[in-house]
């Protein structure tokens, strides 16, 4: 049985986290730049967006194919159930984020762009829907963090405290024997 993630899955995690920085970076430091500058930030945010969602829904796909590789040591059934929660919120936070944000983008009416492409839009707006959707968006976003810094922390503990190969698993480089 596999010690690690399969090399795609691997490559995909870390390409999702990057996506995720980046998107978080620039609609966070969009507001320091002067607004001609600013949408190059939101255009980037949007583009990072979309490729999370297809990025997600691949590691998915792999997923259903690979089985995780075993912890070693195994952990108690609360730890392995939490993990698995919060793996749960993850996916379905960074399913989620870029729906809505393509919802509320087409909803708004106006053009928008994500890879240097003109995306569709409603032929009529609704701002009422569009502003819904974006406060759903905001929520699920800041909550995020949260998650994510749980998800890493957790990580670390299993790493350092713990000393099992959860975070080994994961990490590029040559498969343990």
């Amino acid at each position: 049985m596999r010690s690690k993630y399969t090399s795609s899955q691997i490559t995909l995690h870390w390409l999702v986290f990057l996506l995720v920085v980046v998107a978080y970076s620039a609609i966070e430091l969009r507001g320091l730049v002067p607004r001609s500058v600013g949408r190059i930030f939101i255009y980037t945010h949007f583009s990072c967006g979309i490729a999370i969602l297809v990025l997600m829904v691949s590691r998915l796909l792999l997923r259903a194919k690979y089985p995780e590789p075993p912890i070693e040591p195994k952990p108690k059934a609360l730890y392995t159930g939490l993990s698995h929660l919060v793996h749960v919120i993850l996916y379905l936070m960074f399913i989620a984020l870029p729906l809505l944000g393509v919802a509320a983008k087409y909803y708004g009416g106006r053009e928008w762009f994500a890879f240097g492409v003109s995306m569709p839009v409603a032929a009529e707006g609704d701002e009422d829907v569009e502003m819904q959707l974006r406060a759903i968006h905001a929520f699920i976003a800041n909550s995020s963090y949260f998650v994510v810094a749980l998800h890493a922390g957790a990580a670390l503990v299993h790493h350092y405290f713990w000393r099992d190969n959860t975070l080994l698993r994961m990490m590029p480089g040559k498969r343990s024997r």
